[in-house]
């Protein structure tokens, strides 16, 4: 079966590194948290809002040496009022879960975006 995993965070800044920090650690968790096998991964996608454009966030996953897994970045549209420096991610997998039993991952300033799923952390 087809299963999803959303995954959302923020950078502090508009650089490389940060960028690339956030977003490594955002798919770790979303990995880690899911016990996801790379063989059982179909497709990641990734969104940035448009004040992150120094580097795509599929580098983080490539740099972990993730590269045979389809890796595609889009720009997050600029809604008014919207988070900003957001990183979201959305990992597609082969699964036998239930989308119950699926943990997904909101770090940093994006806690506030699903409080729903954070519940008992400090937002």
């Amino acid at each position: 079966m087809v299963r999803a995993i959303r995954g959302a965070t923020t950078a502090e800044s508009n650089s490389r590194e940060e960028i690339l920090a956030a977003a490594g650690e955002m798919v770790k968790e979303m990995i880690s948290k899911n016990g996801i096998d790379t063989e059982d991964m179909i497709s990641i996608l990734f969104t940035l809002t448009p004040d992150l454009d120094a580097v795509y966030p599929a580098v983080a996953v490539r740099e972990m040496g993730i590269t045979d897994v389809p890796l595609l970045d889009f720009a997050q549209p600029d809604v008014n009022g919207s988070l900003k420096k957001c990183i979201r991610a959305m990992i597609y997998i082969n699964s036998d879960k239930s989308n119950k039993e699926l943990k997904h991952i909101y770090l940093k300033g994006a806690r506030v975006l699903r409080p729903d799923l954070v519940k008992g952390e400090d937002l």
